[in-house]
């Protein structure tokens, strides 16, 4: 059956930080809080994201706190003083949202903008399903691939996240396309991958790789049998053509 839609996660799927997180954190929190250590605030800013995902999901009481609790949680957690950081927490976290609300703290992966005009050349409309708050929205603005889309859903804004059917299927419903007419594509394998499939749409995981795997996104659990993975999104529109051929 031809893909009608293609689904896109969007961190680390189309668009990548403009510099590794832990180093802008550590830009930001430097004036207030001293130098932290790369490797810690790296650790750090992964085990509090996680904390806070589970602990209050589709962020709950608001973005802002949400993010805040993360930065907290993160530049204690790489051994900056407590009484420090709450000092200046008010001055860091604004600084930081706005940071990654613009093409400041992102930018596109270079394969994003030729994927996305090949899609429209083949007549397959395009969607992001992301898992982030309303600040997404201004990124995709600033970096200019707002114009590609037919359908934006972030989690914040649907209340509602992946690997949830219905975030799936509303990015169907909104299109006039049936899950089985339905490409996701993403780099986490519960949420993007299995999610997908779960809710009957075909599903692609993106494994970009990178120095130290940094950016394949890997998990020491993963099992990656049988999981249709490709190296970057130019893989997309070979996958598209195949099932239009069929």
């Amino acid at each position: 059956m031809a893909i009608r839609l293609v689904t896109f996660d969007a961190l680390h799927t189309i668009i990548t930080p403009r510099l590794p997180i832990y180093v802008q954190y550590s830009q930001t929190f430097e004036p207030y809080l001293g130098v932290l250590d790369p490797d810690a605030l790296k650790r750090s800013f992964k085990t509090a994201l996680k904390q806070v995902q589970h602990e209050q999901p589709v962020y709950r009481g608001g973005a802002e706190e949400w993010w805040g609790d993360v930065i907290r949680r993160t530049a204690i957690g790489a051994g900056a003083d407590a009484q420090a950081v709450d000092g200046s927490i008010g001055e860091i976290v604004p600084r930081l949202l706005k940071r990654f609300s613009s093409r400041e703290g992102y930018k596109l992966f270079d394969d994003t903008l030729p994927t996305f005009q090949r899609l429209r050349q083949l007549n397959v409309r395009i969607g992001v399903i992301s898992n982030t708050d309303a600040r997404m929205r201004a990124v995709i603005e600033d970096l200019g691939i707002m114009h590609f889309l037919d359908t934006l859903l972030l989690s914040e804004e649907e209340g509602i996240e992946k690997p949830s059917c219905e975030i799936f299927q509303r990015a169907c419903e909104r299109l006039g396309a049936k899950p089985e007419e339905t490409m996701h594509v993403g780099d986490e394998l519960d949420c993007d991958y299995q999610g997908a499939k779960a809710c009957g749409l075909q599903a692609l995981l993106v494994r970009r790789p990178g120095p130290e795997g940094e950016e394949e996104r890997k998990e020491a659990e993963e099992i990656l049998t049988g999981v249709q993975v490709i190296p970057g999104l130019l893989s997309v529109l070979d996958r598209v053509q195949g099932h239009a051929t069929r």
